[in-house]
Order: C-alpha cells, then sequence, then structure tokens
C-alpha cells in the first residue's frame, strides 16, 4: 500500500507539471504580472512623499520625485525609533513557532504512520479533531492562563490546587509564540503524517532486518526523505507567525518592549493617519524576510503540499 501511495503521489505532481505546461507561457507572466502589481505598487509608494502618494497615482510617478526619507523616518524618527526592535521581536516569534511544531510533530507523524500502539487511530483523529477548534474562542482562555495560571477549587476539602503556576508569560514572546506553536501542532502532524505514511514501507523493513531501531530510522531515513513537506510547512508557518496581527495584539499588545512589526505597522499611521505615508516603507521592510524565505525554500513547495496527498 504505501509503495501505491508513493506512486500515486508522483502520479499527481506529474499530471500537475503537465497542466503547467500545456499553458501558454505568455498567460503565465500575465498572471505573475498581475499578482505582483500590488507589490510593486507598496514598493514605488515607499520611495513617494506623503503629498505625492496623496495626489497622484503611484503609476505616474517619475524619478525625480523619488526619495528616501520615509526609509529614514521609520529608522530614525523617535515615534518609530522601535522598527529594529520590532523585527527582533517578529524573530523571536516565528523561529520558536516554526521550529518546535516541526520538531514535535514529526516524531508525533512518525509514531502515527509506523508505530503500532493501542489507541494509535483513535488519538490520531482526536488530534487532527482539533482542527476544528476557532483560533478566537481560545485567545481570552489562554491570555487568563499566562497571566495567572490554573487553579482548580476542591469545595470537599475546601482546598485549591494549582494545576499551572504563574510564570508570567503574559506580554511576552514568550507567550505568543507558545500560542503559534500549540494551533500548529494538529495541522503540523496531519500533513506530515500524509507524506511520512506514504514512504515506502519496504525501506523500513529493511531497515528492521539490519537492526535499527525506531530513533536511527526517523534520524536516518524518515527526515531526509521528508525534507520537501518540512520545508512547505516551514513556509506556512513562518509566513503566519511573521504576519500575524491577532494573536500577537492579545498576548503581548501592551507592552511596546515585545510587539512585532505587524502591531507597530498598524500604530505607525499615528493620530488622525498623519503618518500614513510611512506606512508602505515600513510594510515593504516587514514582507523583505518573508519574501526570503519563501524564495529559498519555494522549490519545495509543491512537493511538499502534494505529497502524500492521494492515497493508494
Amino acid at each position: 500500500m504505501a509503495g501505491t501511495a508513493t506512486t500515486s503521489d508522483g502520479g499527481v505532481v506529474d499530471r500537475v507539471y503537465r497542466v503547467l505546461r500545456a499553458i501558454p507561457t505568455w498567460v503565465l507572466w500575465l498572471i505573475v504580472v498581475i499578482w505582483s502589481l500590488p507589490t510593486l505598487s507598496v514598493f514605488i509608494n515607499s520611495f513617494r512623499t506623503r503629498d505625492a502618494q496623496r495626489s497622484r497615482a503611484w503609476w505616474t510617478t517619475t524619478g525625480d520625485e523619488l526619495t528616501f526619507d520615509n526609509y529614514q523616518s521609520i529608522f530614525e524618527s523617535s515615534a518609530t525609533s522601535s522598527l529594529g526592535d520590532s523585527l527582533l521581536n517578529s524573530m523571536a516569534i516565528s523561529l520558536p513557532a516554526t521550529i518546535i511544531p516541526i520538531s514535535i510533530a514529526a516524531f508525533a507523524a512518525y509514531a502515527f504512520a509506523w508505530i503500532d500502539f493501542k489507541g494509535r487511530k483513535g488519538l490520531f483523529i482526536a488530534t487532527v479533531s482539533l482542527l476544528a477548534i476557532p483560533l478566537q474562542v481560545a485567545l481570552i482562555p489562554l491570555l487568563q492562563l499566562y497571566v495567572g495560571g490554573a487553579h482548580v477549587t476542591l469545595p470537599w476539602i475546601d482546598k485549591t490546587v494549582t494545576l499551572i503556576p504563574d510564570f508570567g508569560l503574559v506580554n511576552t514572546t514568550t507567550a505568543v509564540w507558545l500560542t503559534h506553536t500549540g494551533f500548529a501542532m494538529p495541522f503540523a502532524i496531519f500533513l506530515l503524517h500524509n507524506y511520512i505514511s506514504s514512504l515506502p514501507r519496504d525501506v523500513f523493513e529493511a531497515a528492521r532486518i539490519d537492526g535499527a531501531d525506531h530513533f536511527t530510522i526517523f534520524w536516518r531515513l524518515v527526515l531526509p526523505l521528508s525534507v520537501p513537506v518540512l520545508a512547505a510547512f516551514a513556509i506556512f508557518q513562518f509566513l503566519w507567525t511573521w504576519n500575524d496581527y491577532l494573536i500577537a495584539n492579545t498576548m503581548a499588545g501592551t507592552n511596546p518592549d515585545a510587539i512585532p512589526t505587524t502591531i507597530l505597522i498598524a500604530n505607525l499611521a499615528g493620530d488622525f493617519g498623519m503618518n500614513e505615508h510611512l506606512l508602505p516603507a515600513a510594510a515593504f521592510v516587514q514582507a523583505f524576510v518573508p519574501l526570503v524565505v519563501f524564495f529559498a525554500l519555494q522549490r519545495y513547495f509543491v512537493r511538499g503540499i502534494l505529497a502524500g496527498s492521494v492515497k493508494g
């Protein structure tokens, strides 16, 4: 079955490539141009003054009106002096929230796929069903957990038992990436399980005959073969955490030393939008890191998403 799944997955990728090759090149380039227009407009407006942005469309820009004043302002102005710190905060949130789910979910996905233990199917279904829980309904309970911990009162003995102590996580970047990690885990396990379960069974059986235990098989075989799906999830998770506003604003929005760039940019316009001309420059700085991550890993993207999507 595993070999059939692998063949089916490869067939899906081949069919996708054949469909893309059948599309005329000019159509693909037209889609690329249309899709890139918003980014191009932000990039050009980031070099334009406030009056130019308000009075003329971005495609009428001439070379003599371009200036670096907006970039200088967002890095040097006293009102926006924390832009560099906010970029570090975004990195401090995105890296743990990407690496930790991948690390834990890879072990869990291998266990669900190739280790036969009691209750495996039920536990996997319960884990995947967590995808149905809306993120918004858990934010306030999690915030209360970060503020004061978790306590249970036992009335029959008139005593309060502390389940989780107060670690003082509120208004810290730790609270933000912990929340992202928890909500990313079900999807990560689901995605990695679909891929790992489609790997050839013969490879694992040969490794067991040679005396390899589960950890050796996971470290020497599964991880190297799972690079495409790991990279695909890393792209999804990093982009999601880097561009997140809701969780960061809920968990750390009142601490100016812990806010990421998304919150800083949202507050950058100032009172009555007086500094709105600085938003394109700040947005382009904020978008630079995700663009680098995506283009660095994009060769794995299609393979990682499609692999394991069809099982025989």
